[in-house]
Formats: structure tokens, C-alpha cells, sequence
């Protein structure tokens, strides 16, 4: 029986068939297959998610073949849904194109990533599923079909509105366009200061910024602070692995993050940012003497994307992390709480414990996304564990 782990290991699953796609014929025929069978069927990119939202007793398939650059416009370009984020940074650039933002970690698929939201930093800045403005989805019956805004069909554009952030339960998303800008050159600059002092400091650095993060190591006062801009110097290689960096997009965004790790990220409203952040720092002072890994926050603008945890609001990230190995339950769920207090909404791809009725309360548009899901798919052929448990 074939068996498949997520990027960290800490998720697995034994279906009992795992498929790599090499063609959208092949995709369709597996779809097909499984909507004939009664059969789940569950696509996995890069495994770098820390939700069960992969794991399936009946059918995986891998998009390893379907990766690369389609076709390059002036301002978008179509790509694979399998493809490699940091694949894609050099094969746009070679068009003259760049995504305006990506994650610190670019081992993602682009399918797995727009489907959950994920983001980088930057107050400006949208997550990478409001980049999307058509997609091509194998749905259940085996059916290939192209959504954007600007489709003909009603329901192709309400496809596309709905698949933007589509979690794997839509179908097989094989190709993405994605709203592009020209390509750009990247300063970044870091340092340490005091946790306290860089929360009174925020304001004037996030908003004369591009990007602005920092990761505060607890129990401790410091916190490493990184700011990124714009410039037209050159860039300067060999590339510092952090710090004192000029070069493309690409290649100063990313860091390489290769310790095995869980993770919770939850977006809390902008202006609640820095109390919820000291907030976090009080908890692991009293209750968690033992956590070591980082806090990392960040800024998201606003977007419309209905299942985004940035929908309509300006948004501040806040990431808690712990080794691979070590139990993360007790403290993930106490910062859990804080989050909810303050408004905050689970990032899809990480840990949370929250129910479907929890999440429904905090997505306007949670009706929506499911009525266009289960018109697509009311079989539930794409629905696996979890996303059953979190079903209307």
C-alpha cells in the first residue's frame, strides 16, 4: 500500500492509490474514475501544509508534471498548477515578470498555495490566491473547465470567484493565470532590537516599507526586524543566505527553512496586531518556559477573496512554531485562544482546532464557497476527512 507524508512528517496517510499526473488527460480520467468509483480523490502539492487537508483512504495524486511557464502576456502569465514557486521566480523573469509578492518558503506548488491562501508580507501587498484571475479545473465528471471574471457562464465566473482560495475541493486545478507586474530588484535590510521598542516602532515601519516582518525568539528581548524595498542598484552576488541582500524578486524573498517543524498562523484585524502580539509574548512567559522556536509577524492588505483570512480587512500574520518531535497541542491551543480573542482566523494550511460552525462564523462568504462547491461537486468526490468535518 502506498504511503504519503506531509513536508514535516507529522501527517500521513495510506491511500490506496497514489497517482503522478504528467497531463490534464490523465487528470480527468483519475477524476472520472473516482466519481464512477465512489472514490475520494485529493491532489497534493508540496506537502508543506500543517492542516490534514491532504490525507485520503482512497486516492492521491501528485502534480509533478504539470509544471512551467504556458504563456506569458504583458502583465500575467499562465503556468501549472504543479509548479514549484521557486521554480517560477527565474522562468517569469526571463519574460520580463514577477509574482508582486511570495512566501519566506517557495517549495510550495502554486496550486497548493493559492489554495490556501498562502502569503508573504507586506502592507500593500495581497496573499497569492488574489492573484489568480482564471484557472482550469478537472472537475468531477471529468470535465476540463476554464473560470475567470470575465467567463460568459455565470457559474464559470462564480467558479473562479469561489476556487481563488479553493482548499483541493473544487477539483483539480491543472493551470493558473495569474495578474503579474515587471520584474523588480529587492533590498533587504535586517537587525535587532527589543520586542517592545519595535511594537511602539511598527507604524513608521510598516508603512514606509514594501515589506516589514520580524521574528521575536522567546524569552528573550530581541527581535529580529527585516524591512525589504525596491531599488535599481544592481544586484550584488554572492547572495547572503539573510541580511545585507540585492538581487531580483526572487532570489531575496525566499530563505531556506530546512528544520522539520508544526506551525500555527492566525490573521488578526491590523490595528489589533501589536496587542495580540504582546499578548503571545505574556503566555510564553508564564505558561511555556520551554518553547524556543520563533514568532514570526507579519502584514497582508485586504482583498476579496472569499474564503481569505485577509476578506475585506487590513491584516497582521502571527506564526507560533515548535520542533517536529516535540508535543505542540497545549501551547498551539492556548494561542488559539488569544487569537480568537482577538478576531483572529486560522490560516488554512496550518494547525487549528476549530470546528466547521467556528469557521463559518468568521468567512462571510463560507454559504457561498460551499453552495459553488457542491454544485460542482455533489458527490463530495473531492471532500476528504477534513474537509467533511468542516462541511455545512
Amino acid at each position: 500500500m502506498p504511503k504519503w507524508s506531509n513536508w514535516s512528517g507529522r501527517l500521513q496517510s495510506k491511500p490506496d492509490r497514489y497517482q503522478q499526473i504528467y497531463s490534464e488527460q490523465q487528470a480527468a480520467a483519475v477524476a472520472s474514475y473516482c466519481e464512477q468509483n465512489g472514490k475520494t480523490v485529493r491532489a497534493v502539492g508540496a506537502g508543506h501544509s500543517h492542516q490534514d487537508l491532504v490525507a485520503n483512504d482512497d486516492v492521491i495524486i501528485d502534480l509533478v508534471g504539470l509544471a512551467g511557464v504556458i504563456k506569458a502576456e504583458a502583465d500575467s502569465a499562465w503556468v501549472w498548477g504543479g509548479s514549484r514557486i521557486h521554480t517560477l521566480g527565474l522562468a517569469l523573469h526571463q519574460h520580463g515578470l514577477a509574482l508582486p509578492n511570495q512566501g519566506d518558503i517557495d517549495r510550495q506548488t502554486i496550486a497548493g498555495a493559492t489554495a490556501t491562501g498562502t502569503h508573504g508580507t507586506g502592507a500593500t501587498l495581497g496573499n497569492l490566491s488574489s492573484r489568480v484571475v482564471g484557472t482550469q479545473i478537472v472537475l468531477a465528471d471529468g470535465q476540463l473547465v476554464n473560470c475567470a471574471a470575465t467567463s460568459e457562464d455565470p457559474l464559470h465566473r462564480e467558479l473562479w470567484n469561489a476556487s481563488r482560495l479553493h482548499l483541493g475541493a473544487f477539483g483539480i486545478v491543472t493551470r493558473l493565470n495569474l495578474a503579474l507586474v515587471p520584474s523588480y530588484r529587492l533590498q533587504e535590510r535586517t537587525w535587532q532590537a527589543p520586542l517592545l521598542e519595535t511594537l511602539e516602532n511598527l507604524p513608521p515601519l510598516v508603512a514606509d516599507n514594501r515589506h516589514c516582518e520580524f521574528f521575536w525568539h522567546p524569552h528573550t528581548d530581541t527581535a529580529q526586524v527585516k524591512v525589504i524595498n525596491t531599488t535599481n542598484a544592481d544586484p550584488s552576488y554572492p547572495l547572503a543566505e539573510e541580511g545585507e541582500r540585492c538581487g531580483w524578486n526572487f532570489e531575496v524573498l525566499p530563505n531556506h527553512r530546512p528544520h522539520l517543524h508544526t506551525e500555527m498562523e492566525y490573521s488578526v484585524p491590523a490595528e489589533h496586531g501589536p496587542d495580540c502580539m504582546r499578548a503571545i509574548k505574556v503566555l510564553l512567559e508564564q505558561k511555556f518556559p520551554d518553547v524556543r522556536w520563533p514568532v514570526e509577524y507579519r502584514t497582508l492588505a485586504a482583498d476579496d477573496v472569499w474564503l481569505s483570512t485577509a476578506y475585506e480587512r487590513a491584516t497582521v500574520t502571527i506564526s507560533v512554531h515548535q520542533a517536529v518531535n516535540e508535543p505542540d497541542e497545549p501551547y498551539y491551543r492556548a494561542c488559539e485562544e488569544i487569537f480568537l480573542n482577538f478576531d483572529g482566523k486560522p490560516h488554512w494550511g496550518k494547525a487549528n482546532y476549530l470546528s466547521g460552525e467556528q469557521l463559518a462564523a468568521q468567512h462571510p462568504r463560507w454559504e457561498d464557497w460551499w453552495r459553488v462547491r457542491d454544485r460542482v461537486d455533489p458527490n463530495g468526490v473531492f471532500l476528504n476527512p477534513y474537509m467533511q468535518r468542516i462541511r455545512p
